[in-house]
């Protein structure tokens, strides 16, 4: 019985989210504002570099950093 539960709030949950984004508008993306100036789109490789290269490496300094200035002691 509890597997027929977690398979129906899983229908559900899937369910209502395909409902929500195909009932969503794009909020008038198109229309344009007074004062709008949107500049020139991202290239493929700056979108790359923004949205998955940066936050990488900003990781992995974060994590540089914690790991070099660790002060517990060490088993």
């Amino acid at each position: 019985m509890d597997k027929k539960n977690a398979l129906r709030a899983g229908a559900v949950a899937a369910g209502t989210t395909l409902m929500m984004l195909l009932m969503s508008t794009n909020a008038l993306a198109l229309t344009r504002d007074d004062g709008d100036d949107p500049g020139s789109g991202l290239s493929v490789f700056d979108t790359i570099g923004l949205f998955v290269v940066a936050p990488l490496a900003l990781f992995a300094i974060i994590a540089g950093l914690v790991m070099v200035l660790d002060k517990s002691k060490k088993a």
